[in-house]
């Protein structure tokens, strides 16, 4: 006679304080990640886009602008437009990475309504431009 006993179990990855892991067996079903809830805001994704794009450009990675253009396949404007983000002030650009997500409707800030920000020189016009207009709302 022989006896069969089936139980669940995964595998889990721990991560350490200082870069290290180990794995361990857990008893029972795996549990699955949440999914956030909403969707992360277009300026967002557009603010990461833009700094990823100038350390491209500043690394030597990519010669140009109209260079970075053609490989993203999206017009020279539309690219300037992008890369104009990284000229605002760095607390703006913070806020922008880290918006909440939106769950329905039109997010607080839009691309279209900074960039009368971004044409500013001055961070602290543009600081002030932003809280006071608030792109949509303020931040």
């Amino acid at each position: 006679m022989s006896l069969v006993i089936e139980r669940p179990f995964f595998i889990a990855n721990h991560s350490g304080p200082r870069g290290g892991s180990r794995r361990s067996v857990q008893v029972g079903v795996e549990p699955t990640p949440q999914p956030p809830a909403g969707r992360i805001p277009r300026i967002a994704k557009l603010m990461a886009l833009a700094i990823h794009c100038d350390q491209l450009l500043k690394s030597g990675a990519v010669p140009d602008a109209s260079t970075l253009a053609r490989l993203a396949k999206v017009s020279q404007p539309r690219m300037t437009q992008i890369l104009n983000l990284t000229l605002l002030a760095p607390d703006i650009q913070e806020k922008l990475l880290f918006l909440d997500p939106v769950d329905e409707g039109k997010p607080e800030v839009s691309e279209k309504g900074l960039r009368r920000v971004c044409a500013e020189v001055a961070w602290a016009r543009q600081r002030m431009f932003f809280s006071t207009q608030g792109v949509r709302g303020s931040v």
